[in-house]
């Protein structure tokens, strides 16, 4: 009686429902939806705000739209492929990507390139903007290093020493573009992944000290960086010397209000906002959608740096959780930065809106991230649904290794009789 209430014919059966529903979920279901949201929302949005910006860079009103909108559909069939694979096998993929952003970097410090907006950041005809790819090649690499070299990381010839060279030629190369707030990104997240990996609390706060005169000395330096600096001070004692990115954007979330003034209905991208369709683009979605749809987009990123975290928590290995909480917090920190800097609560770093401003560089990388963090989470189901198939079959096995016959019930209740 006790064996067949352990085990029935229906066993494996039930194992492999419970496979099939797992299979079903492996996709995790707020991630992709915060996804799905957050792009509609940038492409309705670099509509609405790309007309003027497209009329004088290509001299056509739709151009930017249509060009946002083929870096979306080319960002998701990435993302696609990337979540279909084990992130395992990117290892040396990782490795020869990040080679060719330091020389993406190099050709564009050495004035190879094109300069516009007053740096010289952008390659293949302002395409292709290194800084971009240089932030998600820094989480990339760091956790396939950090992986690596994890029973190191605190020796100082073997962690804080390499750790510190890889980091400064990476934000070396950025600072000569000069994009200041795309080298503190990458000391930024340096340091995250750092201490994720298990890095001492003194050699973290080393490497934070360093990156603060070396970021104080290149502002002091470039004038871009020291103009930035000076507006954002002048900013916090009165508003109305702060800069005109702040200005105007802190008048159309007045104008906004709690609702806004409807989609496609913003004055403000048409009276002096600079770059409406690319570092300001959240000024234009607070005054169209208001206080509310600004609310929303927060949270839509919160969500994105919640569900990296739990996957990040879930994966397998260290490789894969440094892998998933450095993407997560580097969405999340391009966001908050981002409109921060709208309100003058930081200075101005002229990064993109993740996954919304206008730009193939920023959208493209930020699929890659997401479609890694689909790729851990999806690595993560499959290796536990080896193990509980494993537990199962084990089970079963036991069973079908004891070759005794079953005794009828009739038979046994007859002996007793």
């Amino acid at each position: 009686m006790g064996e067949s209430a352990f085990i029935t014919p229906d066993a494996p059966v039930t194992a492999s429902v419970r496979r099939s529903n797992r299979h079903h979920t492996a996709v995790d279901v707020p991630l992709l939806c915060a996804l799905i949201v957050l792009s509609l929302i940038g492409l309705v949005f670099v509509y609405s705000s790309s007309w003027e910006f497209s009329m004088i860079f290509y001299s056509s009103p739709y151009s930017m739209f249509w060009r946002q909108l083929l870096f979306f559909a080319a960002g998701i069939g990435i993302a696609v492929i990337i979540s279909s694979i084990d992130y395992h096998k990117f290892r040396k993929l990782i490795i020869l990507g990040t080679f060719a952003v330091l020389i993406m970097l190099a050709l564009v410090a050495l004035g190879i390139g094109e300069t516009r907006l007053g740096a010289n950041r952008t390659l293949f005809g302002g395409s292709v903007q290194p800084s971009e790819f240089a932030k998600l090649a820094t989480v990339f690499y760091l956790s396939l290093w950090l992986y690596s070299k994890r029973d190191k990381l605190n020796e100082f010839s073997f962690g804080l020493l390499p750790l510190a060279a890889i980091i400064g030629i990476m934000a070396g190369l950025i600072v000569l573009q000069p994009d200041i707030s795309a080298a503190f990104t990458v000391v930024l997240l340096s340091c995250f992944l750092f201490y994720i990996a298990g890095g001492e609390l003194r050699q973290i706060v080393l490497i934070t000290v360093i990156a603060i005169i070396t970021a104080w000395i290149a502002v002091s330096v470039y004038p871009s960086g020291r103009a930035r600096l000076q507006g954002y001070i002048a900013g916090i004692q009165d508003p109305q010397n702060a800069t005109d990115q702040v200005i105007r954007s802190i008048e159309a979330i007045v104008h906004g209000g709690f609702f806004g003034v409807g989609i496609g209905q913003s004055s403000v991208k048409f009276t002096g906002l600079p770059v409406a369709p690319l570092d300001s683009i959240f000024a234009v979605i607070a005054e169209e959608t208001g206080i509310l749809g600004s609310l929303i987009i927060i949270v839509l990123y919160v969500v994105i740096l919640w569900r990296g975290l739990y996957i990040a928590e879930n994966a397998p290995d260290l490789f894969g959780k440094l892998l998933a909480a450095g993407v997560s917090v580097w969405i999340f920190i391009e966001a908050m930065v981002n409109m921060l800097a709208m309100v003058n609560m930081m200075p101005f770093a002229g990064n993109a809106l993740p996954l919304i401003s206008a730009g193939g560089s920023s959208l493209i990388t930020a699929m890659v991230g997401i479609g890694i963090l689909f790729s851990v989470n999806r690595t993560s189901e499959k290796m536990k649904e080896y193990k509980e198939g494993s537990v199962n079959n084990a089970v079963v096995d036991l069973r079908r290794g004891d070759r005794r016959g079953r005794v009828p019930r009739s038979v046994r209740s007859g002996r007793t009789r």
